[in-house]
């Protein structure tokens, strides 16, 4: 069973940054590709980035096209965390950003049910 907890959500204005953490207990972190997802009030919760390890090529990111360019996910084997870097926010990346877990398949995943666990949420505002 893999626990996850996020922190470091809060209010920001726009063209601000904010980062975001997730700590991993239960498991062998390594093993878990990690993803963030993100849900908005009154929309489905939508994927924003995800991070794969191996131990030949380290670790292999995928964005959603929202937020290439501006997010950055990374991970710390070490530590069990994994971090979302949000620069240059926007009024519209305001939901609740949620961590999330699977067994790394070699295969990268993106839809809410491939993921088995899940954090409780962080909320983040961007205003305008």
């Amino acid at each position: 069973q893999v626990r996850l907890v996020e922190s470091g959500g809060g209010l920001v204005q726009a063209g601000g940054s904010l980062r975001l953490s997730c700590a991993a207990s239960g498991g062998t972190f390594s093993n878990y590709a990690m993803a963030w997802f993100r849900q908005a009030p009154g929309k489905e919760r939508e994927f924003v980035a995800t991070i794969r390890w191996s131990r030949w090529s380290g670790g292999s990111t995928v964005y959603a096209d929202s937020v290439k360019g501006r997010f950055t996910i990374s991970r710390d084997n070490a530590k069990n965390m994994v971090y979302l870097q949000m620069n240059s926010l926007k009024p519209e990346d305001t939901a609740v950003y949620y961590c999330a877990a699977r067994t790394d398949s070699g295969i990268v995943k993106i839809t809410r049910s491939e993921y088995t666990y899940w954090g409780q949420g962080t909320q983040v505002t961007v205003s305008s």
